[in-house]
């Protein structure tokens, strides 16, 4: 049985969202803390470039080493209790890597930071997929853009320890402890009692949920419930690679294929993550009003045609804007993959939302070097040709996305 919440949410519902809300931005501000004093890390440990490279290719080594073990701590845990276990030891990774004396225990305090971080992706998205069930309309994508605004906030607060030369270990203990301690706040504001619903006849409350999701009994998983969770994790993939894109070449590639300045070739990761910004922030509206796969296909045409239209014409000012139009493109693909992993019968609790960031960072892990391959052979103009692939691909793929839902008779709140 679903129940549909189609009223203004309660006082509670109202504190879990702002709790949630918490947690993405801790997690988005904690590892961003320490991105910035890498550079610092490596000279005080004295290691070359290919020692570092593998340093910190821990982080999402251990995520991917333990992201399937996220749905049994949720299951366990719960998900509220499982995201600020996972938030506070993600802290405690992040400070040992930074306070490490070699590089054996950095790439290890980087390994255990990845796991934990694994760990609060999934448990914190499964909280807030679980508060949207009680608004009964799109509010995860939200979430994902106070995640940036997170990762905004701790590259700056790292920026301003060194331009102040705080101590590497302080300016970390500092963090860990402020954003921990804000998740340990946010907690008592979460949803209390289990992420499950009970069977019906069981005299338990039923927790309210979309039109479309799957009964609280869960049927076996089928052959249709397969493909389309394989083609979940493609969609959430192909999002990743395009963000990796601005992570990893979009600076390399204009300055040195198109020749910008170096102030100006970091504009294209910027354009890339401030346009996904824009678009996780317009998301929840447009998926209210259009469905995930119209926006889904629409946004993947987006960025293909962006993209490609740069890489077939290639100008600074075009591929600046070609990865705006990529950012924006896949802003709401990541949460709309997880959203409807879910949703998918046939399931435990937590396990499809499990698969597809598992498998979405193992993406992360093996695009950029697949990337770094195709561009020594060809260059790489041809490399960053995933971009307008992965465009094309969610297009495709958009169909196992849900559909516009009926609009209520009444107002939402």
């Amino acid at each position: 049985m679903t129940i549909d919440v189609l009223g203004r949410p309660e006082l509670a519902e109202r504190r879990a969202r702002a709790a949630v809300a918490v947690l993405f931005f801790t997690n988005g501000a904690l590892f961003a803390n320490l991105l910035p004093r890498y550079p610092q890390i490596k000279a005080e440990l004295g290691i070359g470039n290919a020692a570092y490279g593998l340093a910190v290719a821990a982080f999402p080594a251990g995520a991917v080493v333990a992201g399937l073990g996220a749905g049994v701590l949720v299951r366990r845990l719960g998900s509220a209790r499982a995201a600020v276990a996972s938030t506070l030891l993600t802290a405690a990774g992040i400070l040992l890597a930074g306070l490490s004396p070699s590089v054996v225990l950095f790439a290890a305090a980087l390994f255990l930071a990845g796991a934990m971080d694994a760990f609060t992706d999934v448990a914190q998205n499964a909280h807030g997929l679980r508060v949207q069930r009680r608004y009964g309309r799109s509010i995860i994508n939200s979430f994902h853009a106070i995640w940036s605004i997170g990762a905004v906030t701790g590259g700056a607060m790292a920026a301003g320890a060194i331009a102040l030369d705080l101590p590497l270990g302080a300016h970390l203990l500092i963090s860990g402890v402020l954003f921990g301690t804000a998740a340990c706040v946010a907690l008592r504001f979460c949803l209390p009692g289990p992420d499950t619903e009970p069977d019906e006849g069981t005299g338990a409350e039923t927790e309210p949920r979309v039109k479309g999701s799957a009964a609280a009994g869960r049927p076996a998983m089928t052959s249709r419930t397969r493909y389309v969770l394989a083609a979940l994790v493609l969609i959430a993939t192909a999002g990743t690679l395009v963000e990796d894109a601005g992570n990893s070449w979009a600076t390399l590639y204009l300055s040195d294929s198109l020749n910008a300045s170096a102030a100006l070739a970091a504009s294209g990761f910027i354009a890339l993550v401030g346009a996904q910004f824009i678009g996780r922030i317009l998301g929840d509206r447009l998926v209210d009003r259009f469905g995930q796969r119209a926006v889904a296909r629409a946004g993947g045409l987006v960025a293909a045609a962006g993209m490609g239209l740069a890489l077939a014409v290639p100008t600074v000012p075009g591929t600046i804007l070609g990865f705006a139009a990529a950012g924006f493109g896949v802003a709401t693909l990541v949460p709309a993959a997880m959203h409807e992993a879910d949703e998918l019968p046939g399931l435990k609790p937590g396990s499809g939302l499990t698969i597809v960031s598992w498998l979405m960072r193992l993406g992360f892990l093996l695009s950029p070097p697949v990337v770094g391959l195709v561009a020594d052979q060809a260059g790489l103009r041809l490399g960053l040709l995933v971009v307008p692939l992965a465009g094309v691909l969610v297009v495709v793929l958009a169909g196992v996305l849900g559909a516009r839902k009926p609009q209520p008779a009444s107002g939402e709140g």
